[in-house]
């Protein structure tokens, strides 16, 4: 008999859709002009009516959560909520580009967690390609042709590089213990947490604006509907069916989407070497995604550990 999981699409092919939804988020953030506290409290609030919906239909359908289930969504939560936070502050000091770009440190800290500790394997294909990964990112966000400039530089580099860490620290939990049958419970236990610390983390930088205007909390109803939701119900439903590796450098395809958002809604024109980037990103993720079956089991040695460390 097959499993729900085996029935369902190519979990890289809903990892990729899902970093398209999220990769409006910088694009969202920029238009609605509101603070990091305001935009992470109503991109939160207003995605948890559909969450739970879709929660209450998994439990309908017998897809049962454990408390410590429960206990680590509320630690990935309260991570994105930090993700959400710093990332927003950094957006608005160095720019939707350099920020994104910066964020995609997981890329590294994911399969380095996985490896410390659930002792899973590093291929050496993906630490090969590291370095052209991170050229690529670099092109991408605009370093080396002017795009990376901006005000206070060097604490938005940090805010973003932190904002990155707490994600890793995200996607580490979900994709390593995660339910692909329970993403919609997943996600709104980790949104209703990340709406709580990424909006007291985000004060630090000004008060939530309960009435931002019809204009800012369209664009925020957008961000919550396109990435809060769909983008992170998306990753629930493949990030634990994918080894830690693959589902990171999936992951570094949303800045390449994001320049493209850019250009669509807010006619940004990317630079030579911007699309240069673009095409060594995605090159580089179809090559870890698309690695020989020989190393699927590696992805069994994280689960394991996870079920281990919840007995």
């Amino acid at each position: 008999m097959q499993t729900t999981e085996n029935r369902s699409a190519d979990p890289r092919v809903l990892a990729v859709s899902g970093a398209l939804a999220i990769s409006l988020t910088a694009v969202f953030i920029r238009a609605s002009d509101v603070s990091p506290a305001t935009s992470v409290f109503f991109r939160c609030l207003l995605a948890l009516p559909p969450l739970a919906l879709l929660a209450w239909w998994e439990h309908r359908r017998n897809r049962r959560v454990t408390r410590q289930d429960l206990t680590r969504y509320l630690v990935a939560g309260a991570l994105l909520g930090v993700d959400f936070a710093l990332w927003s502050q950094s957006i608005m000091l160095i720019g939707a580009g350099i920020s994104t770009v910066l964020v995609n440190i997981q890329v590294v800290v994911v399969p380095l967690l996985a490896f410390l500790v659930f002792g899973t394997r590093i291929p050496r294909r993906f630490l090969g390609v590291v370095p052209v990964l991170f050229a690529g990112i670099a092109l991408t966000g605009g370093i080396g042709s002017g795009a990376a400039a901006g005000p206070n530089l060097l604490w938005g580099t940090v805010l973003a590089l932190l904002s990155g860490v707490a994600y890793a620290g995200y996607i580490f939990v979900v994709g390593g213990s995660g339910s692909a049958d329970t993403a919609g419970t997943q996600v709104l236990v980790s949104t209703a947490a990340a709406g709580i610390v990424g909006s007291a983390i985000g004060s630090w930088w000004g008060p939530i604006d309960l009435a931002p205007g019809w204009t800012a909390f369209g664009w925020l109803a957008a961000l919550a509907f396109s990435a809060q939701f769909v983008g992170w119900i998306l990753l629930g439903r493949s990030l634990p069916r994918l080894a830690p590796e693959v589902g990171a450098t999936l992951l570094l395809l949303q800045p390449v989407l994001a320049i493209g958002a850019a250009v669509l809604m807010l006619g940004e024109r990317p630079t030579a070497l911007q699309l240069t980037g673009c095409a060594i990103v995605v090159g580089t993720a179809w090559f870890v995604a698309s690695r020989p079956r020989t190393t699927e089991p590696t992805r069994d040695v994280a689960a394991e550990g996870t079920r281990a460390l919840a007995q």
